[in-house]
Order: structure tokens, then C-alpha cells, then sequence
């Protein structure tokens, strides 16, 4: 049994849910989403809330209540307040500009700068030469996104230089000792 499908989501002050056959409609603030739900489950709007109900108890109806509860929750938090990662940018000479509200130049030391366009929806703040936010109403955008950037120039274990998410933490490795003799 779902314990995370089975609790209803209350639907924030500003936010308007509609479901239409199988697809859930998020309008708030920051945007508008939309979610295709499965034939498995009911999605129901009443009394300010919206609730997820599976059709039959399977273990695959019960996890998809589960999967779509936690979606839909994450579209409502997502138009109203919406969300953010940070990304950390160090390395000599690596610095950041910010052109417009979704492109990035970014120079990684590389020979020559890396420009970055983000998707619809998603927005860039560059708070410093060496900090990158990646706002977004869309959770799962949002991650892939930061996600992206990342991989432009992975973290590299020997000094640390590369771009990490802000709270990651990197095990750096001990480099070579030089003039240690054998015996």
C-alpha cells in the first residue's frame, strides 16, 4: 500500500488544478504544467485538494499512485514557488557571464568559451563570477539542466577544479610525493 500516494495535496493559494481525462493541468505564478497520468489511477479535485486513487491493487497501480501523487505535488510547489539548483564553478581562470535570462558564456579553460542556452521555462542567475543558480518551475527540467552544465566540465579529483553542484562534496586524491626513496 502507497503511504505517499494515499495523502491529498492541498492546493496552494494562487494555483489552479484541472484534470481533463487523463491529463492534469498546474497553472500558477510561475508557469503552466502538464502531466499525463496512467489508466491505473484516478486523479479527483475536491474541496481544495486533489487526491490520487488507484483502480485496482496491483503493485503496479499502487506504485504509480505513489509516482503521480508525488508528481502533482511537485507541479503545484513548482508554479508557485518553483525551483532552484546552484552549481560551483572553480578552477584558475574559469569565470561565468550571464547574456539574457538563458544563455550562458562560460570560460572552463578550455581553448575557447562554452556558450549554454537553456530550455524554455528555465532562467540563469549569476550571482558571482564563480556561482551558477538554474531556476525553473519544472523539477525534472530543472535537475536536467543543472545536470548538463555539470558535464561540460566535470569535478577532476586531484585539485578540485571543475563544476559541482554547491553542496556536493569532492574527495580529492593525494597527488604523487616526489624524492620519497625506497629502502
Amino acid at each position: 500500500m502507497s503511504r505517499i500516494g494515499k495523502l491529498p495535496i492541498e492546493i496552494l493559494a494562487g494555483v489552479t488544478v484541472d484534470v481533463n481525462g487523463n491529463m492534469v493541468t498546474v497553472k500558477g505564478p510561475k508557469g503552466e504544467l502538464k502531466q499525463e497520468f496512467s489508466k491505473n489511477v484516478t486523479v479527483e479535485v475536491k474541496d481544495n485538494h486533489v487526491y490520487v486513487t488507484r483502480n485496482d491493487d496491483t503493485t503496479d497501480s499502487n506504485a504509480k499512485q505513489g509516482l503521480y501523487r508525488q508528481l502533482i505535488h511537485n507541479m503545484i510547489t513548482g508554479v508557485k514557488d518553483g525551483f532552484k539548483k546552484t552549481l560551483s564553478v572553480k578552477g584558475v581562470g574559469y569565470k561565468l557571464n550571464k547574456q539574457g535570462n538563458n544563455k550562458l558564456v562560460m570560460n572552463l579553460g578550455l581553448s575557447h568559451p562554452v556558450e549554454f542556452t537553456a530550455d524554455e521555462g528555465i532562467t540563469f542567475d549569476v550571482p558571482d563570477n564563480n556561482t551558477i543558480v538554474v531556476n525553473g518551475a519544472d523539477k525534472q527540467l530543472v535537475g536536467a539542466v543543472a545536470a548538463k552544465i555539470k558535464a561540460l566540465r566535470p569535478v577532476e579529483p586531484y585539485h578540485g577544479y571543475g563544476i559541482k553542484y554547491a553542496n556536493e562534496t569532492v574527495i580529492l586524491k593525494a597527488g604523487k610525493s616526489a624524492g620519497k626513496k625506497k629502502k
